[in-house]
């Protein structure tokens, strides 16, 4: 497993249902995608799914695409 603060976070072109969000984060922590997003559906849930949804809107706009 490498050290994941030495790759930079994009979003996967590859790996993606909706934006690559996170299929980007996992291939940047060297996780499962479906772990990523089961994690990530969980805490939406968790937190009344508005801040997990605005957090990827967040993360859709600020992380770049692979191959930029």
């Amino acid at each position: 497993m490498g050290n994941a603060l030495s790759r930079p976070l994009r979003r996967s072109k590859s790996d993606r249902i909706v934006a690559g969000v996170c299929g980007g984060l996992a291939k940047w922590l060297d996780w499962d995608p479906t772990v990523v997003r089961v994690v990530y559906v969980a805490a939406s849930l968790i937190s009344a799914a508005f801040p997990g949804i605005l957090a990827y809107i967040i993360l859709w706009f600020v992380m770049p695409e692979e191959g930029f």
